[in-house]
């Protein structure tokens, strides 16, 4: 028989550990079980003369704490049934034992939701004799030791159901010694896990950068794809630009007293046209200049049949837009040579077409 300090032990050693739950679940559990008890050596005891009808059916009640999903410690209440037997004084004897429990619990999980478990722990009993139908009343307490075992299934993250056997010794009758039994016994158990688990964290996939034109701006942004990798973009991956002006300069010459251009300068005035052409907002003024012999006033309208010669073939000849194309003598008012040399006649006794507008440019990095 276990002394008094062993009992105390054994009843005072759930300590507050601390245990974090696992997933969300908490450590805390309760539960309920019912089974059958059968108690030896029963009707073999030297006492017995016949055995009685038994009500053999057991039940319990208990609450755990998980110090992790391994091991844990259960305390609980017991009922262990009863047991009848006619002793040789011809005197019904009805014994039975209930109480606390204390013990450790460990678990195994296997197969998924499946786990096995064993148990150890003591068994603070009182056990009673309500012999003659209670007309010899007597009892005793004690602490027997126990040991078992179970396999459970997880129904659910909280609800788990458990086939168990548990093993008791030493269940004694110490003040008239009349009783010395152990005792063998299977149940059901139905647990109940608080808490929830937590959800885990949805899975992100990676987010994949890429910029297709190595522009430093990422395609789900870019609105300019393919942009020249030497161009400067703003926010959104477009090319930057700039206005800039730009002047064309033209120079046709023409015979002594003559209008006609010469054909020499047809492959200047198609460049130049060509130029017009692919820039919408560039305009041209064709300014006639004549050379220094003869009267002014000759001069002047010369100078204006020769730039109108040159206007004409920009419109009818290269399909520039009349609205683009300006043309204005202006005689010997602006000569390049001053005098009436040679060279001076053949260098003012000219075109010129000044080209004007603006372009955008792309801004370079």
């Amino acid at each position: 028989m276990m002394n008094n300090t062993l009992k105390a032990v054994l009843l005072t050693s759930m300590l507050p550990f601390a245990a974090s739950a696992a997933d969300g679940m908490s450590p805390w559990y309760v539960g309920g079980g019912v089974g059958i008890n059968n108690y030896q050596p029963n009707c073999d005891q030297k006492t017995m003369k016949t055995c009685g009808e038994d009500d053999p059916y057991a039940w319990d009640v208990f609450a755990g704490y998980l110090f992790n999903d391994y091991f844990g410690v259960e305390l609980g209440y017991r009922d262990l049934g009863r047991a009848q037997w006619v002793d040789y004084s011809n005197k019904l004897n009805d014994v039975g034992a209930k109480g606390m429990n204390l013990g450790l619990v460990a678990f195994w999980p296997f197969a998924g939701d499946w786990s096995l478990s064993a148990e150890a722990g003591a068994f603070n009993y009182i056990i009673s004799n309500n012999k003659q139908w209670g007309a010899e009343y007597y009892s005793d307490n004690g602490v027997a030791p126990y040991v078992g075992a179970g396999i459970g299934y997880n129904i659910t993250d909280n609800l788990k159901i458990q086939a168990k056997y548990r093993r008791y010794e030493n269940l004694d009758e110490d003040k008239w010694k009349t009783l010395e039994m152990e005792s063998n016994y299977w149940g059901l158990e139905l647990s109940y896990r608080f808490g929830s688990k937590a959800k885990p964290a949805p899975v992100v996939a990676p987010l994949i950068v890429t910029d297709s034109d190595n522009d430093g701006v990422n395609d789900d942004m870019d609105q300019c794809p393919n942009t020249p990798s030497t161009h400067q973009v703003d926010n959104y991956g477009c090319t930057i630009y700039e206005e800039t002006e730009y002047t064309f300069d033209l120079e046709a010459n023409f015979k002594n007293n003559s209008a006609k251009v010469e054909p020499s300068s047809l492959g200047d005035i198609k460049v130049l046209a060509d130029f017009i052409n692919q820039h919408p907002d560039a305009k041209v003024l064709i300014s006639g200049h004549a050379s220094n012999t003869g009267s002014p006033a000759y001069n002047m309208k010369l100078s204006e049949r020769r730039a109108a010669a040159v206007a004409d073939i920009l419109i009818n000849q290269y399909g520039v837009a009349p609205a683009k194309v300006t043309s204005k003598g202006f005689g010997i008012t602006q000569p390049l040579i001053e005098g009436s040399s040679a060279e001076a006649n053949r260098v003012n006794r000219r075109i010129e077409a000044h080209v004007t507008g603006t372009e955008k440019a792309a801004v370079l990095k």
